[in-house]
């Protein structure tokens, strides 16, 4: 009898194997890919190669264009005048940033510079448009609708939830990126940071700094991890 009921308890215990699901966008990526290698316009190691670049890319380069800007003026004109040329000296060809290929989001890239009047910040109000050979993938909060929707009307108080409270006379100007445009910001060099090397500057420069929703800042090198509150305007 305890032989039965030991039994069946274990019985009633067994967990059912698990089963894999897949979304709908799943289901679509993997039926695009298919296809694209069927027809010859990639192979699946090209496909590889590239799943591999996007997943290890970073804010890095971005980092030092805007590090080796600070130091440099003529460079700092290339940068604003010609950026696809300017990302070269930092190790990044738009055109081919794997050897091979054309990226699906490449075909322009503006620099903004921030002055003492003005301060930039970027957004794709859209879906999340990213300038990813320079900064790597998007945040997730850069994809989320209560980022994208807000930063656009409210600039100001959606700014101050991520700690930056900028002086009534500075002007706020929101980036729109879209299909064909991308853009990254490059923010003042602060005070504090005289006679530092392009090294020491980079490391400043946080992904948050170049996507305009932070500042540079002596001492801080990652991105602040500032505290939640409720939103005044959510969506």
């Amino acid at each position: 009898m305890s032989h039965d009921h030991d039994h069946g308890h274990d019985h009633d215990r067994t967990v059912k194997p698990m089963v894999d699901e897949i979304t709908d966008f799943e289901v679509l990526e993997i039926a695009l890919r298919e296809l694209c290698i069927e027809k010859g316009l990639f192979t699946a190691e090209q496909h590889r190669h590239f799943t591999e670049f996007a997943e290890n890319i970073g804010p890095t380069p971005a980092a030092q264009l805007v590090a080796k800007a600070w130091l440099d003026p003529e460079f700092k004109a290339l940068a604003l005048t010609d950026p696809i040329t300017a990302c070269k000296e930092v190790g990044v060809d738009w055109l081919a940033p794997t050897g091979f290929g054309t990226p699906s989001d490449f075909v322009a890239l503006k620099i903004l510079e921030d002055t003492a009047t003005v301060h930039h910040v970027i957004v794709c109000a859209l879906c999340s448009c990213y300038p990813r050979p320079l900064l790597g993938n998007s945040p997730e909060w850069y994809r989320t609708p209560n980022y994208r929707r807000r930063i656009v009307r409210w600039p100001r108080q959606v700014l101050s939830e991520f700690g930056l409270q900028l002086p009534a006379g500075v002007e706020v100007r929101v980036e729109d990126s879209n299909q064909k445009h991308r853009f990254m910001v490059m923010p003042m060099r602060p005070d504090g940071t005289d006679g530092w090397s392009e090294e020491q500057l980079a490391e400043i420069l946080t992904r948050d700094c170049l996507i305009g929703v932070a500042l540079p800042t002596p001492g801080v090198t990652t991105n602040v991890i500032t505290a939640t509150h409720p939103a005044a305007n959510p969506i």
